[in-house]
């Protein structure tokens, strides 16, 4: 007696309605909300990629600069000698070295 992939689904299907029953109303719900969340994440993701590409379209590089956020830290001169040796020692870890 062979036992085909439909037979076996049905059989998984049974064994999880008979001993899964007080549990998935809990998973449709959640699936539910997770769905939800998802979309709204995807739709909201969308609004503003579209109001990136209408505000880019039609403003200046000096409008776009406005609105960026300060950058913290020290401008170097790439032609200044001692700029390389700067920015090497900022690399090394700061404390006690022992």
């Amino acid at each position: 007696m062979n036992i085909t992939g439909w037979q076996i689904a049905i059989i998984a299907l049974l064994i999880i309605l008979l001993f899964g029953a007080p549990k998935l109303p809990k998973l449709a719900k959640s699936l539910g909300q997770s769905m939800r969340i998802f979309r709204s994440e995807v739709r909201t993701m969308s609004e503003e990629s579209r109001k990136n590409s209408d505000d880019s379209a039609g403003s200046t590089a000096e409008e776009s600069s406005q609105d960026r956020a300060p950058v913290e830290g020290r401008v170097l001169n790439p032609n200044d000698p001692t700029a390389e040796q700067n920015r090497s020692g900022e690399r090394e870890p700061r404390g006690d070295h022992r």
